[in-house]
Parts: structure tokens; sequence; C-alpha cells
């Protein structure tokens, strides 16, 4: 199995190097690494062509500067470097964050993974962060979901859910349409992924504004919405965390932003956080 590998950048000349290095010494070789240099003022694109000048399984391009928004940004420069690519010379897509380091097995156990269990759509390890000098589970999410810095798609999975959205919330919405169409999502717990940046260090959106239209794009109506909203707000200990939320989704509701999403899927994702709801806090 090949795998191709896209990895966004956008000024991380302290960080990329050591995703690059870690990917140079994998155990499986069978790979393709396609750098996309997203308006980087920085050293980037001269850490980059360290690598594409001295390995011919790794390729660049380069974007024009956009402003950077959580999730749309990163997809579309995820897309553009897809583009340059013919998928049907690959089995496994991967959308890998350029501030990780891969544990020298990685590739070798995603690929084994695939081949064994052809259900196996969406396949990635578990965050670390360092943390007084130790390295520990980041627990941003639970440990089911494969996080947006390193998942590995199988191509006719990838192909069946339509690829990546360009919004706010697409590693979710991947998960959620794939489950659906009958593939599953694995997290296997011995890769552990050093994650070196922070994530949301980077991004202008206010917490508050990120929430409320992440649940927009995420295409939740109202109740499901203000149930997220008020979770979010609970966590914070927060009852103003809880309106400034819902401003900002509502907000999003009266401008009737695009969604990246058909009605269909929209409503496969409703039902599907519905369903967990009633799991989680209704014991149906």
């Amino acid at each position: 199995m090949k795998f191709l590998i896209i990895i966004p950048a956008h000024n991380e000349e302290d960080n990329l190097s050591f995703t690059l290095n870690s990917l140079q010494q994998q155990s499986f070789k069978d790979y393709k690494v396609v750098v996309v240099n997203d308006g980087s003022i920085d050293q980037t694109p001269e850490i980059i062509k360290k690598y594409t000048d001295q390995d011919s399984r790794f390729e660049t391009i380069n974007l024009q500067k956009s402003a950077h928004q959580p999730g749309s940004k990163v997809v579309n420069a995820f897309k553009n470097g897809l583009k340059t690519q013919s998928i049907n010379e690959f089995d496994i897509i991967c959308k890998f964050d350029a501030d990780i380091i891969l544990p020298e097995n990685y590739l070798e156990t995603i690929r084994n993974s695939f081949q064994n269990n052809p259900e196996n759509g969406l396949i990635g390890g578990l965050l670390y962060i360092e943390k007084n000098g130790e390295w520990v589970y980041e627990g941003n999410s639970n440990k089911h979901h494969v996080r947006g810095p390193m998942k590995a798609y199988r191509k006719e999975c990838f192909i069946e859910i339509g690829g990546l959205r360009e919004t706010l919330g697409w590693d979710n919405i991947d998960s959620i349409l794939l489950e659906n169409l009958g593939w599953k999502e694995v997290v296997l717990p011995g890769l552990q992924v050093k994650l070196i940046k922070v994530k949301g260090a980077d991004y202008t959106v206010k917490e508050s504004d990120y929430y409320g239209r992440y649940f927009y794009f995420l295409g939740l109506k109202r109740f499901l919405a203000y149930i997220a909203s008020s979770k979010e707000a609970m966590k914070s200990k927060s009852i103003p965390f809880f309106f400034q939320i819902i401003k900002s989704y509502e907000n999003c509701r009266s401008k009737k932003l695009e969604l990246k999403i058909t009605k269909d899927e929209q409503k496969i994702i409703n039902n599907k956080r519905w369903e967990a709801l009633k799991k989680k806090w209704l014991n149906i």
C-alpha cells in the first residue's frame, strides 16, 4: 500500500523539520509527501527545499497568503496539494500537520491495520503534548476520535465521503459521514504522536465565537446547538459563556452563511448527535 501525505504549512520554521525528519525515519518507505507552503513569510520555504532537494519522495507547492481561519484555510491548502497528484496511484490519503513528530513505526502500523481490517476507513494514533518536561496525553478529544493533525484515510473511504470539507468542523464531519457509510474510525493508542505546538495558538477568533461558528458549520439544528453550547459553558463554569456562544451561532444563522455539507449530510450529522445525546445523557 502506498501513502500520499499532504502537509499544509504556514510559518512553521520552528516545527516543520521535526515532522519531515520523523517521516524520513519511518520503517515503511513507500510514500510521497507534498508540503503545501501556505503563504509563509518565515523560513518555511527554505526548510522545505532542503528535503525536496535531497529526497525525491518530497514535493512542494506554494500558495498565496490568505486570512487564517480555523478549519477552512488548512483544508483549502490540503486540497491544493491533492490537486497536484493522481489519487489513483495511492492507497492511503493522509492529512498531517506540520508540527507533529511521528513514531518510527507509524506508517507501517497504519498500513498493517488497513490491510488486516477492510472495514477500517480512518486510522490514527493519540496526540501527546509536552508538559513539565514530559510527554502526556493531550486529552482534548475522546480516545475513539482521530484528531485533525494525523488523519490517514483508506482511499475508497476518502472518495466515498467526498473528501474533506473546507469548513470549521471538517475533522468531525468526516468521522460522522464515514461511519454512516459503514466505515470504521480507529484510534491505535500505541501510536503516540507528539504535538509540538498548542492548537489554536495562532487563531484570531474568540473562543465563544469559535464554538458558535463551529456548531453552525457542523450543521447542528438550534436545539442541539444550544445543548452543545450549554456543555461548553458548564466546562468553563460560566453562564455568560453560554450566551456568547449562542450569540455567535445565531449570528451565523441570521446571515445564512453557506454550509459545506448537503441537506442529507446535515440530517445525518444531527441524527448522530441526537443518538449520542440520548445514549450519554438520557440512557436511552
